[in-house]
């Protein structure tokens, strides 16, 4: 049998089991280990025609298989393992979802702009948090909350303030998909720089990065 959120019926369900093992393994990582909270998320599944449909059910969704559901629960920090698959339980099939603004802020470039960030900033010596990928190519930088709101002046310290820059920030009130679980019916999400315990509850200022992902942007869109 096949299982459904908000009407869409999910297949294989061998795959289907593992994969729902692994994030409530990663949940339970996720809030004991790292400290942050967890969302139950919608997910996407693609027709024949190649549109995302979302399991929320909502005609039309604007973001189809990357939002809470509505009625799950929030998973606070320091939930366990059984808190995790109990909460998985009542919502079978939900992506996991980072509620961002509260331990950190987001910084999305291009992949090919962050991968050269990282390999700079690395080489450098300078803190880093985790980096997540899309299946999109997006890098998504973690760094210290606030850094959405201070982004427009860090960027005119560091003189890109006028440069046309692929580069996003999210903050409080936006959500990202987190690894394992698929994101918008593209794929999984993955980790280009897991988290640890140094980095997932304290990542660095986003002072610290924001020039040499300005660059990398800059040179990625040239």
């Amino acid at each position: 049998m096949g299982f459904t959120i908000g009407g869409i019926r999910e297949i294989r369900t061998g795959s289907r089991r593992r994969a729902r093992s692994s994030e409530i393994t990663a949940v339970a990582e996720y809030t004991g280990l790292w400290g942050w909270d967890v969302v139950p998320g919608a997910r996407a599944v693609r027709s024949a025609g190649g549109r995302a449909d979302c399991s929320c059910g909502a005609a039309g969704c604007p973001a189809p298989g990357a939002h809470p559901l509505d009625f799950a629960k929030e998973l606070t920090a320091g939930a366990t393992l059984e808190e995790a698959a109990a909460a998985w339980a009542r919502t079978p099939g939900a992506a996991v979802l980072l509620p961002v603004g509260r331990r950190f802020d987001i910084l999305d470039v291009p992949e090919a702009a962050g991968r050269g960030a990282l390999a700079r900033l690395e080489r450098m010596g300078l803190p880093l948090g985790p980096v997540a990928a899309t299946p999109d190519q997006r890098a998504l930088f973690f760094v210290a909350p606030g850094a959405a709101a201070d982004l427009p002046g860090l960027l005119y310290r560091t003189g890109w303030d006028d440069a046309d820059l692929d580069l996003r920030p999210l903050g409080g009130g936006d959500h990202i998909t987190a690894p394992p679980s698929d994101h918008a019916g593209q794929g999984p999400m993955r980790w280009l720089r897991p988290p640890t315990l140094d980095s997932a509850g304290n990542p660095p200022q986003a002072r610290l990065v924001v020039g040499t992902l300005a660059y990398l942007c800059a040179r990625v869109c040239a």
